[in-house]
């Protein structure tokens, strides 16, 4: 079976389109549906999975899931009326609410380590958490004699006058050893299986897969909930008005 082509790389703002079927198969008690292209962004690089619907012929499936698996994008749900054929168009609409959410609290997160790097700060980016219930940010590197009410002060007050700047998101593929020509910090692992993908704010410049917002202005207010130390790390603690 060829990979799923990845619309959501090229188009975070399409919410809309229509896909051929590849395959129809049941997991346990919920189906899964493997599409030639898709929209629905899967679970991955701390940013949470999409749903949405697809409608064909009066059938309807409920996307609750997506999964990225050896290339494949697996649309786990049900069907609420009907079923799908291999070979048939679909129209698929993912849920906007939801999306526009993930969208800003991803950018946001890499907002942070543009202040990071603005306020000159000498950590090292590690993982990323951007979902809804409690995102954050890791880095590699020490606070422990630092005044950190001051410096989330800062960092909150330097994040959110980029934002005011309303820098215009911009993608550019590329192969993974010209990564280091252009982004501030480049992870030693980079996810398999997908094209390389390089998201600038301005002339800021991070690896990454997940869907973003279009300008910055778009993420709105973001606070800096609290930087503390954990498991070695520091964890910068964040959020946007919702």
């Amino acid at each position: 079976m060829d990979s799923t082509k990845l619309l959501y790389l090229e188009h975070s703002d399409v919410l809309e389109n229509t896909a051929k079927v590849v395959s129809v198969e049941k997991d346990g008690e919920r189906d899964v549906i493997v599409l030639e292209a898709t929209i629905f962004y899967p679970q991955g690089g701390g940013q949470p999975y999409d749903q949405g619907v697809m409608q064909s012929n009066g059938a309807t499936f409920l996307v609750e899931e997506v999964r990225f698996v050896d290339g494949i994008v697996r649309h786990i749900g049900k069907f609420e009326h009907g079923t799908f054929a291999a070979g048939q168009e679909v129209a698929c609409t993912v849920q906007k609410d939801r999306r526009q959410l993930h969208s800003r609290l991803h950018s946001a997160g890499h907002v942070v380590d543009l202040g990071v790097t603005s306020l000159g700060l000498k950590w090292i980016p590690g993982k990323g958490y951007h979902f809804p219930d409690g995102p954050y940010v890791e880095y590699a590197g020490d606070v422990e004699n630092a005044d950190k009410e001051k410096l989330k002060a800062d960092l909150e007050a330097v994040c959110n006058k980029v934002i005011a700047e309303d820098r215009k998101t911009t993608l550019q593929f590329m192969e993974k050893d010209k990564l280091h020509e252009v982004c501030h910090f480049v992870p030693d692992y980079i996810p398999e299986g997908k094209p390389t993908r390089v998201v600038f704010y301005g002339d800021f410049a991070v690896p990454c897969g997940g869907t973003h917002v279009g300008r910055l202005s778009e993420i709105g207010h973001m606070a800096i909930r609290k930087i503390k130390t954990k498991g070695g790390n520091i964890q910068v603690a964040y959020d946007v008005d919702r």
